[in-house]
Parts: C-alpha cells; sequence; structure tokens
C-alpha cells in the first residue's frame, strides 16, 4: 500500500429487533438482536487476517457489540468515537416511515426527497450529517496513513462514505445496498475518498440461512 493511503474496512452494525420493524433507530441506543450477535462473530473470523492497525465503532451499543469480537479477533482495544454514530432523528425514532408520513407528511416528504436542508425536530440535518460522517472518517484515516483500519458504524454513516467515496450528493436517492454486517472497502488519499468493493456478505453464507430478494439475509 502507498504511504500516503488509508486502507478502511467500513462495515455497518448487526441485526436489531428494529431493523426487522423497520422503525428509525437513530441515536436510539438498541441492542443487537441474536442473529445479530452471531454476524458480529461471523464478521470477526472473516477479518482476523487483514491486518487491520486499529478498530473503531460508534459509541451506540449495537456498533461496539459488532465491533468488539473484531477487536478481540485482532488482538486489538477498540476505540469509540461519537462522531461514527447514526443521524440524529429526533422525533422520528422508534417510528416507522408509515408512520411518520401519517403524522407528519410534509416532513415526511422532505426526508424521503433527501432535502439536504430539512432534519426532524431535535435532529439532524442531513447535510450536517454528511459532513460530519465524512469528516470523521477522513479524521480517522489521517492517524493512520499506510494502515489499514475498521470503522463499525451504521447504515446511514456507511452511505455517506458512499456518496464522499463516488462524488454522489448528498441529495441523489440511494441505489445501493448497505445490509447488516457488510464489509464495504475504501481508500482515502490525499484527494479523498475511493471505493475498492462494496456489499460484501460472504462470511454471513451459511447452510441456516437464506437470501431474500432485497439481498437481506433472514433465517430460512
Amino acid at each position: 500500500m502507498s504511504d500516503c493511503v488509508t486502507r478502511l474496512l467500513v462495515i455497518r452494525h448487526g441485526e436489531t429487533a428494529w431493523n426487522l420493524d423497520a422503525r428509525i433507530q437513530g441515536h436510539t441506543d438498541i441492542p443487537l438482536n441474536d442473529h445479530g450477535r452471531w454476524q458480529a462473530e461471523r464478521l470477526a473470523q472473516a477479518l482476523v487476517d487483514e491486518g487491520i492497525h486499529a478498530v473503531y465503532a460508534s459509541d451506540l451499543q449495537r456498533a461496539c457489540a459488532t465491533a468488539t469480537p473484531l477487536a478481540l479477533a485482532a488482538g486489538l482495544s477498540l476505540q469509540l468515537d461519537p462522531g461514527l454514530r447514526e443521524r440524529h432523528f429526533g422525533r422520528f425514532e422508534g417510528m416507522t416511515q408509515a408512520e411518520v408520513a401519517r403524522q407528519w407528511p410534509d416532513e415526511g416528504r422532505r426526508w424521503r426527497e433527501r432535502d439536504p436542508a430539512y432534519g426532524p425536530d431535535g435532529g439532524e440535518t442531513l447535510q450536517s450529517f454528511y459532513e460530519r460522517c465524512v469528516a470523521t472518517a477522513a479524521r480517522l484515516a489521517q492517524q493512520h496513513v499506510g494502515q489499514t483500519i475498521a470503522l463499525v458504524a451504521h447504515g446511514g454513516v456507511l452511505d455517506c462514505f458512499y456518496r464522499a467515496a463516488n462524488r454522489l450528493p448528498v441529495h441523489a436517492p440511494r441505489a445501493w445496498k448497505i445490509a447488516n454486517a457488510s464489509v464495504n472497502r475504501l481508500l482515502h488519499h490525499p484527494q479523498g475518498f475511493s471505493m475498492l468493493g462494496w456489499g460484501d456478505t460472504r462470511h454471513l453464507d451459511d447452510e441456516g440461512l437464506d437470501e431474500s430478494s432485497d439481498g437481506v439475509l433472514v433465517r430460512a
């Protein structure tokens, strides 16, 4: 690897009960479910030989619990960074998209349309969230130039990383998947981020699992 490049493994946390219910988690501190804990163990096994120099995670427990087996397998201390937290969704947290649309139709529309200046009451705007996530990843990458680091975060955070690596605006519709416990590979260099690979879930393949049509692994 070039001395001026940092290799990043960016990982979404494992499954939670609210993921299954399609509820907005945001900063609400929801734990992994049993399947999410299984995913975290499989993730650690898959990445143990990647030569990781540091493991960072959001300080929300679903990310911490996903990152802990990986840090242990790599013989590293887990480092928590609140800059890797999911977007704060304010009063939307705990609700489904359908519930938001019924209760606050205009706000729900602005959210669905990815208005960069919109933020739910008590939450973050999309633009400020994007800037926070990308700045955090760049700061951590700059501390490990020439090395490989793992960042364990959330779906919205990884969406920001994908956009930064592919030079896509925050308001563009999402056309890529961000699966629980997926491994996504980026580089950080003086010009910014670039993408090596996205959406690797091969470590979750098992005869006791099946793959649904939307790419999310579910119990058979």
